[in-house]
């Protein structure tokens, strides 16, 4: 099932300010977004490097890849960075494009897609998927489904997931349509305007209801995969409330200030209550077959429309105990 904001005409313009417009152009199944930019004041930029560095919040990657490309005009000509510029010339650039992901095999999967629209594509990732491919998940990774997806509906596009899910902790995942997205969503994160809520269940009664983990997490020494607390690592914090608490388990709601890997598996453990069914920071457990983790929530400003928005992954069916009273 594919939910969809709104209504998605031929044309679209959306103003953000008084100068600076974006337009979603669709030929056939294939769309092509534009920048565009209307000088109204000289004070502002001097050339069009300026103006998409600045105006467009552009990184110097993506400057440039758009420049070999041909395809950043001023007044609907071909133009050069460095040129100057004058009032009301138009400066526009057209920011997605057809891209190769040759090392993403597609394949076809049954997708629980809980948004789409043309900048974007959010969905719910089961467990026991990757979201990126790997030597033991080459063909059945989330990617391989989302590059089948993108083909299927017309769009040839690098595979862009702005956030990470581990193997077997379920919950939402983005993948921008374009870098242009991809690099906006990522600075929001930067900026701490995207935030990230999950839902885990943990061994044992916490004894404070409310706190903050903070705890650098380094990798282990002698382990590509498994992570540790070390006062040399990188800073990761948590944020943690308990939500229901019965039989030696917690219901957990965790909020994210950092984005480390494994860092709530590490974090909980770190607290002498880890998830259960982690075999790696914890525990087997006969109530679930992997970790019990789920990114439940996810929110941020639309890159485009510049609304808050907000997504939510129901708990997934093996991670419903405390509602089954399983315990």
């Amino acid at each position: 099932m594919v939910t969809r904001m709104g209504s998605s005409p031929i044309t679209r313009t959306i103003s953000l300010n008084s100068l600076q417009y974006m337009e979603v152009k669709h030929y056939f199944s294939v769309y092509f977004m534009e920048l565009k930019y209307i000088v109204d004041n000289l004070s502002n930029y001097t050339n069009v490097r300026q103006v998409l560095k600045n105006e467009f919040n552009m990184s110097n990657r993506l400057i440039t890849k758009l420049k070999q490309n041909k395809l950043i005009y001023l007044n609907d000509k071909e133009t050069y960075l460095d040129k100057i510029i004058s009032m009301d010339d138009v400066v526009k650039c057209v920011v997605d494009f057809n891209e190769s992901s040759e090392n993403i095999i597609p394949t076809k999967m049954d997708l629980k897609i809980i948004y789409e629209d043309d900048y974007f594509l959010v969905v719910n990732k089961p467990y026991n998927m990757p979201v990126h491919p790997s030597i033991l998940h080459y063909t059945n990774s989330l990617s391989n489904g989302i590059k089948y997806y993108f083909e299927s509906i017309g769009l040839h596009r690098k595979i862009r997931p702005i956030n990470r899910l581990d193997k077997d902790t379920t919950g939402i995942v983005i993948f921008a349509k374009n870098e242009y997205i991809q690099e906006c969503l990522i600075k929001q994160m930067q900026l701490k305007i995207f935030h990230k809520e999950y839902i885990a269940i943990l061994e044992g009664i916490i004894d404070k209801n409310k706190g903050t983990i903070n705890a650098p997490i380094a990798r282990k020494n002698g382990s590509i995969i498994e992570r540790c607390i070390d006062k040399n690592g990188a800073t990761a914090i948590s944020h943690y409330e308990v939500i229901e608490s019965k039989n030696n388990l917690s219901l957990v709601k965790f909020i994210l200030e950092t984005g480390r890997t494994h860092q709530i598996r590490l974090h909980s453990k770190y607290i002498g209550h880890p998830i259960i069914g982690d075999t790696l920071y914890g525990h087997e457990s006969p109530l679930i077959c992997r970790q019990a983790l789920h990114c439940y929530k996810l929110s941020f400003v639309h890159p485009i429309y510049k609304n808050k928005i907000e997504f939510i992954a129901p708990i997934p069916e093996e991670m419903e105990i405390f509602q089954r009273n399983q315990i």
